[in-house]
């Protein structure tokens, strides 16, 4: 990762994840990524490299067209926060590489923490000092894995790998999508649960 970091972005600099390493791997292992996926994930960077502005751009429409996302970049009575959106965008566009590229190991793994932090009471807003409501609600972490892996398959099919190829790194995706948002969760349930 050669490219200046965005705003914001503090890979390599977090507290440890609660997640213990042999959690982590139980987790990978219930999703069932593997070393092949990763392998595939590693393709996918390569492929969506010069993408990731218009992969940003398809999310971003579907947030924007969607007022009760879009809430969640907003002052609490509704005013959409240009600012906010773009020092986000910078950091989801390098959360899309990173989760091709990095090395699953315990950086990678306390910086998933800090993202999952980002979305709650506990630290929304304050990477930014965004005016922006407080939380995002479970509910749409969860619901967010559908349009995040569902829209990216057509991006990965855009440099002529064969469909089987696509087919790997579309799974590959879905995976770490699903992996990552079970890991950002982790701050919204209690010690107990």
């Amino acid at each position: 990762m050669t490219a200046q970091a965005p705003a914001g972005y503090t890979y390599g600099s977090t507290p440890p994840s609660p997640v213990t390493p042999d959690e982590f791997e139980k987790l990978k292992a219930t999703v069932l990524l593997t070393a092949d996926d990763e392998e595939a994930l590693r393709m996918a960077g390569d492929v969506l490299e010069d993408q990731v502005e218009d992969v940003l751009d398809v999310w971003y429409g579907f947030v924007a067209a969607h007022p009760h996302l879009v809430a969640y970049f907003a002052t609490p009575d509704g005013a959409v926060l240009q600012d906010y959106l773009a020092r986000v965008r910078g950091r989801f566009g390098r959360w899309i590489l990173d989760s091709c590229r990095r090395p699953y190991d315990g950086e990678w793994l306390s910086y998933a923490h800090e993202i999952g932090l980002r979305h709650t009471f506990d630290k929304k807003n304050r990477t930014d000092d965004a005016p922006s409501v407080p939380h995002i609600s479970l509910r749409y972490m969860v619901g967010f894995i559908y349009p995040i892996t569902a829209t990216m398959r057509p991006f990965l099919a855009k440099k002529g790998h064969s469909d089987e190829d696509v087919e790997r790194m579309h799974q590959a995706w879905f995976k770490t999508v699903t992996l990552q948002v079970a890991l950002w969760l982790r701050p919204y349930s209690p010690e107990k649960w």
